[in-house]
């Protein structure tokens, strides 16, 4: 497949390398563009940046994606799914409609819960007992499209940073499998419930093999299935 891949942080990493290692032809690397960065405020790469460079796949770094010709330029790479993994920008319509498969989303939660930004550490904050990684295909909301596959990890006494690293890996992981079933044209996908994006009432996130919890409660299930029980043949 031809992907366009776009990610930032060390997080979007590991998916990168997946992509790659499944055999996929990634025309591009799109990220952040390099920022002042330690005493001297030089400017420093994104992870994703220097890691597309040692692969040897173009880089672009746009402030911006809102202008006709960064719209033109993406849509000229004719690729057939864009991956998405802590990008940091929003990706307007033309965007998400240039690739012929649309664009997919790695998001370091168990989406609904925790849209947006920072999903780690407000898990953590919250006190979660678990969270996760949800692949979901991308619409103009935030984080609001339709969810391909969810798997959970339970958070035990993880830092944010030991608990990135393992969602990073688990994203990478489940891509290889949501990439080949892309090619072949069959996806299993369910809509997130707006009400449970919201923060009040939400129960906490409850790891497999504790007391059972209400049957709002999503860490007992979504372990490498599509969120849906029917899939398309």
């Amino acid at each position: 497949m031809r992907i366009i891949f776009m990610g930032s942080p060390d997080f979007a990493v590991p998916t990168l390398d997946a992509l790659v290692d499944a055999g996929h032809d990634v025309v591009a690397a799109y990220t952040q563009p390099p920022r002042p960065a330690g005493r001297g405020k030089a400017e420093r790469p994104t992870a994703v940046q220097e890691r597309a460079g040692e692969l040897g796949i173009e880089v672009r770094s746009p402030k911006s994606l809102k202008g006709e010709a960064e719209q033109h330029a993406f849509a000229e790479l004719e690729a057939d799914v864009a991956v998405v993994a802590a990008y940091g920008l929003i990706l307007p319509q033309p965007i998400l409609d240039a690739p012929m498969l649309g664009c997919l989303n790695v998001h370091g939660s168990l989406l609904p819960r925790w849209r947006g930004a920072a999903p780690v550490q407000r898990a953590i904050m919250a006190g979660d007992d678990c969270t996760g990684v949800t692949i979901m295909q991308m619409e103009a909301g935030l984080d609001t499209g339709p969810m391909l596959l969810k798997r959970a990890v339970e958070i035990e006494d993880k830092n944010a940073a030991q608990l990135t690293e393992e969602l990073a890996k688990l994203g990478a992981a489940m891509m290889r499998p949501r990439s080949a079933r892309k090619r072949r044209g069959s996806t299993g996908r369910g809509p997130q419930p707006s009400w449970r994006a919201k923060s009040r009432g939400w129960p906490r996130f409850r790891a497999p093999g504790s007391r059972p919890m209400a049957s709002g409660s999503s860490c007992w299930r979504q372990m490498w299935r599509p969120v849906t029980a029917h899939r398309a043949r």
